[in-house]
Order: structure tokens, then C-alpha cells, then sequence
């Protein structure tokens, strides 16, 4: 009987995780930017996972995000500055007044972590890696 208690409680703690992470709004993640080049990319760079052309406003997801950021989710971003702590802001004239719509996955190695679409390569070597406020506007229908 007691086991039973045990492992319905750990049912419900688990359950619970799930409906917190599925109704979270915001979230601070690290994020990087990529370019479509071949170096880069896979044999079709300028193509998402999602088949949408990549373009400004194009967001990657790990593909441990995909449970909480499906593909086809709204969000806006903030600048929270890079991994050191240098620059919050500096990156917000690319967020600002925009809605990104994830379309893309990174690489399986990667956890917890969202990729940025830039059109040059010295822009995206610029942004570095760097901490960002995720918002969700919107999610897909199902």
C-alpha cells in the first residue's frame, strides 16, 4: 500500500512538471546565431527543418525545446547580454517589434539552447553566444 502511495505521488509530481513547463510564458535560455551557408547548415542551407525558407525572424530550437516550443511557436526575444555578463541590449534592434516563429532544430548534442537566423556571417560571429529572454506570444494549433 505504501508503494502505491509512493509511486502515485511521484506520478503527480511528474505530472505537474509537465503542466508547469507546457503553460510557461518565459523562459531564459543561452542562444547563438547561425547563417545559411554549407559550413554551417546541412546540403540545403536556405531550407528549415519546417521546409520555410531561412529568413530573418527564423528561430532554431534544440530538440529538447520541441516538447515545450513546438515548431510553428511565436515568440519575441530580449538581450539579456552574452554568457559573461557584457552587452545586454546589444542585440535588440534585431528583436525589437519582431516575432520569430520557431522553424528549424539544432544539432541532437545541443540542450536547452535556441539558435538565431542572421543574414552575415560577421553579425552572427558578433552575437556570440549570449543569454536571451524568450517570450511566448503564440503557440500552433493542433
Amino acid at each position: 500500500m505504501r508503494g502505491l502511495l509512493i509511486l502515485l505521488f511521484s506520478a503527480l509530481a511528474v505530472a505537474g512538471a509537465w503542466a508547469q513547463m507546457a503553460g510557461q510564458k518565459t523562459m531564459v535560455l543561452e542562444a547563438t546565431a547561425y547563417t545559411s551557408s554549407v559550413r554551417e547548415t546541412d546540403s540545403t542551407p536556405f531550407v528549415t527543418a519546417t521546409g520555410m525558407r531561412a529568413r530573418l525572424g527564423v528561430l532554431a530550437v534544440s530538440p529538447d525545446l520541441l516538447k515545450v516550443l513546438p515548431y510553428g511557436t511565436k515568440v519575441r526575444l530580449r538581450d539579456l547580454g552574452s554568457v559573461y555578463g557584457r552587452g545586454r541590449g546589444q542585440f535588440d534592434y534585431l528583436f525589437r517589434e519582431r516575432i520569430f516563429v520557431v522553424a528549424d532544430v539544432m544539432h541532437p548534442r545541443m540542450r536547452g539552447k535556441v539558435d538565431v537566423w542572421l543574414p552575415d556571417r560577421a553579425t552572427a560571429l558578433r552575437f556570440g553566444r549570449r543569454i536571451v529572454e524568450l517570450e511566448v506570444v503564440e503557440y500552433p494549433r493542433r
